[in-house]
């Protein structure tokens, strides 16, 4: 079986099309109006949840400035950090993704700017897509007063600027902890490209970051367990 990312693309563009699922392309959102500035600096984390992590993490591995990407909970404890728990929907956490970026390269700003305009609907409460639960919901974890003033400006922004259909409904939420998912959940999207759910609703997501942020987008892959 072919296991190119042109390939697969490919294929997620038929499926998309034959299913009716991406017949829109999604509205690119303006870069937020505040944001910190790009300069030298040790790299940085954003803790995203948008739905599915498998697909989170699946787009910022394809993103440039980004040097890692590791799926994992947040929102619970320790204690309830496991992929089993977390699927009942009463843990509190949420599937999410700690990305480790460049700021030279790229800011948290426009990190937020990617996902809400590729990577998640931010309008949808309680799930994305075809995942529905507490567990899939949108929340920005924000790591220090900086992200949090970033993440609450962008959405008033985007509220304000009434491009979106319906007032976001991703949060903006404190980082207590961020846990690790379980190693078969790593690079998911990398090591099971011809995976049905994949090839329908997450591929189409890394065809949009190319075509709508041309400039961040690299066909290598920085993979959360090593590697390209």
């Amino acid at each position: 079986m072919p296991n190119t990312a042109a390939f697969w693309l490919a294929l997620a563009a038929v499926l998309s099309q034959a299913s009716g699922i991406a017949a829109e392309a999604p509205i690119k959102l303006a870069a937020p109006g505040i944001d910190n500035t790009k300069a030298p600096g040790a790299p940085q984390t954003a803790v995203l949840a948008g739905g599915c992590f498998w697909g989170v993490q699946g787009v910022f591995e394809h993103v440039r400035g980004v040097k890692n990407v590791t799926a994992g909970y947040a929102g619970g404890d320790a204690a309830s950090a496991h992929y089993g728990i977390v699927g009942l929907g009463k843990s509190g956490h949420a599937e999410s993704v700690k990305i480790t970026f460049d700021p030279r390269a790229i800011s948290f700003g426009e990190i937020l700017q990617i996902a809400f305009t590729v990577v998640m609907d931010p309008t949808q409460a309680g799930g994305q897509g075809p995942d529905i639960g507490s567990e899939y919901r949108s929340v920005v974890f924000y790591t220090d007063d900086a992200q949090k003033r970033i993440a609450e400006s962008y959405i008033r922004q985007l509220d304000g600027s009434r491009v979106l259909p319906r007032p976001i409904a991703t949060t903006v939420e404190r980082l207590q902890g961020f846990y690790p998912a379980e190693e078969y959940h790593q690079d998911f999207m990398i090591h099971h490209p011809d995976y049905e759910y994949i090839a329908i609703n997450d591929l189409p997501k890394i065809e949009n970051l190319r075509r709508m942020f041309p400039k961040f987008y690299t066909a290598g892959r920085v993979m959360a367990l090593g590697g390209r």
